[in-house]
C-alpha cells in the first residue's frame, strides 16, 4: 500500500511538472520568438498573424498534438471541448464577477457568430464518430481565412453581416489574395531605418535563441509528460480518455488564460479577456483540432456527441446572449456562468463514466 501511494505521488508530481513546463514554456516561447522575429526584420503584421494569434492556445495545441501522436483521440477532443467550456463559463464568469465587463457589437456580430459556427461545424463533422484528415484540412483553412479576415478593412462591410461576408470570403478563397498582399506589404514596408535598427539589434539575438530553444524543449517534454500522466490516471481509475481530457487536461491548459483574465479584470480590462476567450475558442476548434486530426484522424465518443459538444454549443449561445444584454456582462451573469460550469462538472462526474 505504501509503495502504491509513493507511486501515485510520483505520478502526480510528474503531472504537475509537465503542466508547469508546458504552460511556462509556451509563454517564454512566444515572447522569445516574437523578439527574434522583430530583430530579424519581420513585420509586426506577420508576427501578430503567426505568434500572437495562437499564443494563448499553444498549451492546448502542444498537449493535443502529443495526445494525437499517442493516438489518444479522447484526450484531444476532450481537451478542446473542455477548454472552450472553461474559457466561457469559468474564465468569463470570473472576469464578470470581479468587474462588470463591457462588450461591443463586433464581439457578437463577427467573432461571436464565427465561434458559434465553428462549434456547430465541429458537431456536424463529429456525427460520423470521427474527424478525418479531409475535415481537418477544412478546419485549418477556415482558421487561415479567419485570421486574414480580421485584418480586412471594416468599412468594406459596413451595413452588412460580418458572418455572411466571412463565409463568402472563405468560399471565394479571398484569403489567398489577402495572404499574398499582406505578406508582400509586410516585406516591402520594412524601410531602411528599420533595417539599420535591426542590424544593431542582431548582436543580442543569441540570448533570445537560447530562450527559444530551451522553452521549445520545455513545451515538448511538458506536453509529453502531462499527457502521458493524464492517460495513466485515466487507465488507473478506469475513466474514458474524453472524460480526463474535458476535466484534468482542459482545466490545466486553461490556467494561463484564467490567471491573465483575473489580472485584467482587476485592472478594469475585462473586455480584453472576452475577445481573447472568443479568439481562443475559434483557434481551438479550427487550428488545434485541425492540426491534431491531420496528424492522426480522431475518434469521437458518445460522451462528446451526446453531452460535451452540445454543452459547448449551449454555453456559447449563452455567452453571446449575455454579450448582447445592455452590451455588458454583469456580475449576476458571471455568477450564472460559474453555476453552469459547476452543473456541467457534476453532470460529467455523474454520467460521464457511463458513456
Amino acid at each position: 500500500m505504501l509503495s502504491n501511494n509513493k507511486l501515485m505521488l510520483s505520478n502526480v508530481a510528474i503531472l504537475l511538472v509537465g503542466l508547469t513546463l508546458l504552460v511556462k514554456g509556451s509563454d517564454l516561447f512566444v515572447s522569445s520568438a516574437s523578439a527574434i522575429a522583430k530583430k530579424l526584420g519581420v513585420s509586426e503584421f506577420i508576427i501578430g498573424l503567426t505568434l500572437v494569434a495562437i499564443g494563448t492556445s499553444i498549451p492546448e495545441l502542444a498537449s493535443s498534438i502529443a495526445a494525437s501522436l499517442s493516438r489518444s483521440s479522447g484526450i484531444v477532443v476532450g481537451n478542446v471541448v473542455g477548454s472552450n467550456i472553461a474559457n466561457i463559463a469559468l474564465i468569463v464568469g470570473c472576469a464578470a464577477i470581479i468587474s462588470v465587463v463591457k462588450t461591443n457589437s463586433d464581439m457578437l456580430k463577427r467573432d461571436g457568430y464565427i465561434m458559434l459556427f465553428a462549434t456547430t461545424l465541429f458537431l456536424l463533422f463529429a456525427f460520423d464518430l470521427q474527424l478525418s484528415r479531409s475535415e481537418a484540412v477544412i478546419l485549418i483553412l477556415f482558421y487561415v481565412a479567419y485570421v486574414f479576415f480580421l485584418f480586412e478593412d471594416k468599412s468594406k462591410y459596413k451595413g452588412k453581416s460580418y458572418f455572411v461576408e466571412f463565409i463568402g470570403y472563405f468560399v471565394k478563397f479571398k484569403y489567398v489574395e489577402s495572404m499574398n498582399n499582406r505578406i508582400r506589404e509586410g516585406i516591402n514596408g520594412f524601410n531602411s531605418d528599420d533595417k539599420k535598427e535591426t542590424e544593431r539589434e542582431r548582436g543580442s539575438i543569441s540570448k533570445d535563441l537560447l530562450i527559444l530553444a530551451v522553452s521549445g524543449i520545455a513545451v515538448i517534454f511538458g506536453a509529453k509528460y502531462f499527457v502521458n500522466e493524464a492517460i495513466f490516471f485515466a487507465q488507473l481509475f478506469q475513466l474514458p480518455d474524453t472524460f480526463v481530457g474535458v476535466t484534468l487536461v482542459a482545466v490545466g491548459t486553461s490556467l494561463p488564460e484564467l490567471m491573465v483574465t483575473i489580472s485584467a479584470a482587476r485592472k478594469g480590462y475585462g473586455n480584453i479577456a472576452i475577445g481573447n476567450v472568443i479568439g481562443s475558442n475559434i483557434t481551438n476548434i479550427f487550428l488545434v483540432l485541425g492540426i491534431s486530426a491531420f496528424v492522426f484522424p480522431l475518434e469521437i465518443t458518445g460522451l462528446s456527441i451526446m453531452f460535451t459538444i452540445p454543452f459547448m454549443i449551449m454555453i456559447s449561445v449563452v455567452l453571446l446572449w449575455f454579450i448582447n444584454t445592455h452590451w455588458e456582462i454583469r456580475r449576476i451573469e458571471g455568477i450564472a456562468l460559474i453555476v453552469l460550469y459547476v452543473i456541467f462538472l457534476i453532470s460529467l462526474f455523474r454520467y460521464g463514466v457511463a458513456f
